[in-house]
């Protein structure tokens, strides 16, 4: 048997709990499935599925989406109207 190491990694608690319900239901936990990610993006020299932008979502809005679920301060609006007025402005 190979020698293992322990790695940690950071992810929201909910999404955790999500992802160890799905893999429990293909018999795995969380770890085999991880396992299985980087082997087969080894295996095949590149990420093992697609990644990709929603076609509906342009950088600008991905960044400031995750701006803030990081907590980092966005420019918060009371309103859609509110937030055109400053659009509008630039």
């Amino acid at each position: 048997m190979s020698e293992t190491t322990n790695i940690s990694i950071r992810m929201e608690k909910e999404v955790k709990e999500q992802a160890e319900k799905l893999f429990s239901e293909f018999g795995m936990n969380i770890t085999t499935a991880f396992n299985i990610f980087v082997r087969e993006a080894l295996r095949k020299r590149k990420f093992p599925c697609e990644i990709s932008l929603p076609d509906d979502y342009n950088l600008d809005t991905i960044k400031t989406i995750n701006d803030a679920r990081r907590g980092i301060d966005v420019k918060k609006f009371s309103s859609v109207d509110e937030m055109f007025e400053e659009l509008d402005k630039d």
